[in-house]
């Protein structure tokens, strides 16, 4: 799998996480204070979350390049 189709589908993972959740707690019933607050407590563990998978993603993909620069 090429390195721009992986980062494609993590992408597409992330971004129908986000939308699923976001629906999700928009469409439950709750003060709309509290409705935010959930909001942005997700979207902050979200963003770390997705941060540290992309850091493990990227390290993934220096360490087959440099396997397959070894080997060509």
């Amino acid at each position: 799998m090429s390195e721009n189709k992986s980062g494609e589908i993590l992408s597409a993972f992330v971004l129908g996480g986000i939308i699923g959740a976001a629906l999700g707690i928009l469409f439950a019933p709750a003060k709309g204070k509290d409705t935010r607050e959930k909001i942005h407590d997700w979207v902050e563990d979200t963003t770390e979350k997705a941060k540290e998978k992309l850091e493990t993603l990227e390290e993934e993909i220096k360490k087959r390049k440099e396997q397959i620069l070894k080997h060509n």
